[in-house]
């Protein structure tokens, strides 16, 4: 049965892998979503949550992540200057960034009738330890270490989270008051819907409202980084191709599809799509899909097993292919305000990671991901 499993993992690695794009070029993307969200607000707060009865076990997300402080960039940017590619280029993550989280205060103050958000800059501003993250962010983008892109305005599907709110549901209440939003179960372990994913939808008039927040959520992304977001990812993955219009009016070129989109239609019906690395849609926006893993924290979806060599395997079968690599890494692995272990840990096998790349493939390209759409786009090297 195992090496039934096994041969099973490696037929879905190669197939992944055989559609769309492809380069002789040995090119490498870092993708890390959820820079600039809130997700647990601090160690103190996930202990009075569990007190409350929450149990966070195999929920890695609220057990580690939380807004990037001064010292996680600042350590992730150190190990990312060590190394640079034949080119001169360093790795550089491409950086799945949310631009705004929501202002809890005037929220209650409304009767939860009202939503309210408040730029990521203003949240750091609230954060012990976070006086530099903006500088930080401006720094990496000046030092081609780090490069945002638009992950969506909030990490929260808001039209969902603030209906519960109305009808007092005592859980996501109890989480409201410790500044949490993404709580996927109630205190009594029944699942909830996402409160992450925020461009699914409930129904089909929610479509208006995520319009909006496209809208607003490019126009702060350029005012707060100084260039306007040429890439998309879903947070959580669930979005309407309808949005993809609202996307290309707002300046996006490149979207990540994952390779089998479910997308909302609302009302729990859902119509499947497919994606490859190269796709383009009718507005000629480009299609880009991960198939490789660096997630050593999200231990109960396995990512754990061996993560570097895992990633190295990944690597190795994209270019087989003559595909990029394009790995996802989620920022909580490089978060340590909630439990620094989390952070010295991983960081010591992203670094051991980046140094078996470049000592296996020494001539290896690494690229954001508007940089490989633009390659895609061009169809030139």
């Amino acid at each position: 049965m195992n090496s039934i499993s096994k041969y099973q993992k490696r037929l879905k690695a190669n197939l992944r892998n055989i559609p769309g794009w492809r380069t002789k070029k040995r090119i490498i993307v870092f993708e890390s979503d959820d820079w600039g969200s809130i997700r647990m607000h601090s160690a103190e707060d996930k202990r009075e949550l569990e007190k409350l009865g929450f149990d966070f076990t195999n929920q890695e997300f609220n057990t580690y992540d939380a807004l990037e402080s001064n010292d996680d960039l600042s350590q992730l940017f150190e190990v990312l200057s060590l190394y640079k590619d034949e080119y001169g280029n360093h790795p550089v993550i491409t950086a799945a960034s949310i631009v705004g989280n929501p202002d809890f205060k005037r929220i209650k103050e409304s009767g939860f009738q009202k939503y309210y958000w408040e730029s990521m800059s203003e949240t750091c501003k609230r954060y012990p330890n976070h006086d530099k993250v903006c500088d930080l962010y401006k720094y990496g983008i000046e030092k081609h270490l780090f490069y945002p892109i638009f992950h969506g305005r909030e990490h929260l599907n808001v039209q969902r989270w603030l209906r519960l709110l109305r009808e007092g549901n005592k859980s996501i209440l109890y989480a409201f008051e410790h500044e949490v939003t993404g709580i996927s179960k109630d205190v009594n372990g029944k699942s909830l819907l996402s409160m992450q994913a925020a461009f699914d939808l409930d129904n089909i008039e929610d479509i208006q409202f995520m319009r909006e927040v496209i809208k607003e959520g490019t126009v702060e992304f350029e005012r707060l980084w100084g260039y306007r977001a040429r890439y998309f990812v879903p947070t959580n993955g669930p979005f309407n191709n309808a949005l993809e219009f609202d996307l290309k009016h707002s300046g996006i070129d490149y979207i990540l599809g994952e390779r089998v989109q479910k997308e909302p239609q609302g009302y729990g019906k859902y119509k499947k799509h497919y994606h490859w690395i190269g796709k383009k849609n009718n507005l000629n926006q480009i299609y880009l899909t991960r198939n490789g893993f660096f997630e050593p924290s999200v231990i109960s979806l396995g990512f754990d097993y061996e993560p570097i060599e895992r990633c190295l395997k990944n690597i190795e079968d994209a270019f087989y292919w003559h595909k990029p690599a394009i790995i996802s890494s989620h920022r909580l692995n490089y978060i340590g305000s909630i439990e620094k272990t989390n952070q010295e840990k991983n960081i010591e096998l992203f670094d051991k990671l980046l140094k078996k790349i470049l000592q296996k493939w020494p001539d290896v390209m690494f690229v954001n991901s508007v940089q490989l759409g633009d390659l895609i786009n061009n169809d030139k090297e």
